[in-house]
């Protein structure tokens, strides 16, 4: 996880010298490697491989958290947590609950989230690899811009009237909740309170938003059901 931030962050902001290539890409397996930041990853991995075979068989079950999570998983307890350094100095491990339910669902989400990041670091490594620059090159995401606030904001204001559910047959079918139907309701008498009182104009403009959130689900569905009928 922490590699998927790094790795273009330090394409952004490192010093061309730090970098390997014309390209200047990030040093890894298979954009290879220069003298000065071989010895950097050499450094860095020989630190950690240190630090795991120090720990790897220490015990934790004395520790403030060994000792919780002795308690929490009592009928599976047998050398302890994978990872559990003793180090939660803002004390997030139980923002999901200070139970065992709890920390495990905060457990699952860490190993849910670097899996994702698994994923990402191997595509920034494979795309670099076969076109020869680097991901941050000409990328919306890693450059000022107004499209991905946009995003965002639609997305905000998509879920104001619509929630996603799957069906038997549809993967992702937007609804309108009970809640959207309301935050549509006031949205019309907002437009029709700011239009003098024209309920006709202000039903269009809420008519208008209501479709345009929609439209890209309406359009997947389009198109899985002209799919569906090639194949009957």
């Amino acid at each position: 996880m922490l590699a998927v931030v790094g790795w273009p962050l330090s394409e952004l902001i490192t010093p061309k010298a730090f970098l390997h290539g014309e390209n200047h890409l990030a040093p890894s397996v298979m954009n290879g490697f220069d003298p000065l930041s071989l010895v950097g990853v050499v450094t860095i991995f020989g630190a950690l491989g240190f630090l795991e075979y120090q720990t790897a068989f220490r015990r934790v079950d004395d520790k403030p958290l060994g000792k919780i999570h002795t308690e929490d998983m009592a009928n599976v307890w047998k050398y302890g947590v994978p990872g559990d350094y003793n180090f939660d100095p803002l004390n997030l491990y139980s923002i999901l609950g200070d139970g065992a339910d709890g920390r495990k669902a905060l457990r699952e989400a860490e190993v849910a989230h670097g899996r994702a990041a698994m994923l990402g670091i191997t595509s920034f490594a494979i795309l670099e690899k076969y076109s020869g620059h680097p991901i941050v090159e000409n990328s919306v995401f890693f450059h000022p811009n107004a499209l991905l606030p946009s995003l965002y904001v639609a997305y905000l204001v998509f879920g104001v009237f619509y929630d996603i559910e799957s069906d038997g047959q549809y993967m992702f079918q937007p609804r309108m909740t009970s809640e959207g139907k309301v935050n549509l309701a006031r949205l019309k008498n907002l437009i029709s309170s700011m239009t003098g009182g024209s309920d006709e104009g202000a039903a269009d403009f809420a008519d208008d938003i209501s479709t345009i959130a929609s439209s890209p689900f309406k359009g997947l569905k389009d198109k899985f059901d002209e799919t569906m009928k090639s194949f009957s």
